[in-house]
């Protein structure tokens, strides 16, 4: 079975691989020393410490296994893919709602980047399947819990 490609700028893709590095040469080492410590205190059974930093160390080497997944299956977006007048993954896109007037910035990332408190959204999110390869001027209809929003594209800009 295929596995899934994962969409990244630049920047998501170093942070994926900075995060990786961290837990393989800090987190790893730190988690071992914590149970080599509880290990010293005897019992295991009614070990408090021994059980969170076996849990730790699970934690940590799932993550590590979905990092080299991520990364192994990545695409990054370059700024040759992105043409100024169409919303790509990477694009910075300035909306205007229709019905309240409000105008919103999103930057559109692949699923793993997203951070909607930072106003990066997912590619695969309702709206930012709503912006992909629409131009500068056009108006898209987003379907979100609440209902529909109305959304007119001001401008688009490439990183």
């Amino acid at each position: 079975m295929a596995e899934k490609e994962v969409i990244l700028t630049a920047e998501g893709l170093r942070k994926l691989e900075d995060e990786l590095e961290e837990l393989k040469s800090v987190k790893r080492r730190e988690v071992a020393q914590r149970i080599k410590e509880a290990i010293s205190y005897g019992d295991l059974s009614e070990n408090s410490e021994y059980e969170e930093a076996k849990n730790e160390q699970a934690f940590i080497e799932g993550r590590i296994i979905t990092l080299e997944k991520m990364l192994r299956n990545a695409r990054v977006i370059s700024g040759d893919e992105l043409d100024s007048g169409v919303v790509y993954v990477g694009s910075t896109v300035i909306v205007k709602d229709l019905e309240y007037g409000d105008e919103m910035e999103f930057t559109i990332v692949g699923s793993a980047e997203s951070d909607p408190i930072n106003n990066k959204i997912s590619n695969e999110s309702p709206v930012g399947m709503s912006l992909l390869g629409k131009a500068k001027g056009s108006t898209v209809d987003v379907a979100v819990p609440a209902g529909t929003v109305r959304y007119e594209i001001i401008d688009i800009k490439v990183q």
